[in-house]
């Protein structure tokens, strides 16, 4: 068996980058868009953006694990997020995790093999005033409950 990975197209990266103008100061813009372009950071786009912002790779690295939003491993088409805030947890956070796990076959952290969901739990959505709230991709989903888990779900299949 063949581990070795392809190399990634980092014809975009380029393009990317000088959209910002090669300037350092944009770096979360400039690794957004990479996210957006590939959905996830591949480390050979990485690379190449520590190299032609002429920056350490380990602050390109660091900004890339600290913003949630941005991620190393590669990511379902859509990604499933149920808040676990204060707000969410009172009024039923579990309950739309275990469903949310039922439906799709995920527990956290993970992808389908299909590559069409991945499955997250985080902190805070910032939409308590709508609480329990998930989101899917850029889509938020107020008032949830487990019923609504299926309706949602099936407007991404």
């Amino acid at each position: 068996m063949n581990n070795i990975q392809e190399k990634p197209d980092l014809t975009e990266v380029e393009r990317i980058i000088a959209k910002y103008n090669g300037k350092d100061s944009w770096l979360v813009m400039i690794l957004q868009d990479i996210q957006e372009a590939y959905n996830y950071l591949p480390e050979p786009t990485l690379e190449l953006v520590a190299e032609k912002l002429n920056i350490p790779l380990s602050r390109v690295h660091s900004v890339a694990t600290f913003y949630s939003s941005l991620s190393l491993q590669e990511r379902g088409r859509h990604v499933i997020r149920v808040c676990d805030g204060t707000a969410c947890h009172l009024k039923g956070f579990v309950n739309l995790r275990d469903e949310i796990e039922r439906q799709t076959g995920l527990t956290e952290g993970q992808t389908t093999p299909d590559k069409r969901f991945s499955f997250e739990v985080v902190a805070c959505l910032g939409a308590c005033a709508i609480a329990p709230v998930m989101s899917v991709g850029n889509d938020y989903h107020g008032e949830m409950s487990a019923e609504k888990i299926k309706d949602v779900l099936s407007k991404y299949k």
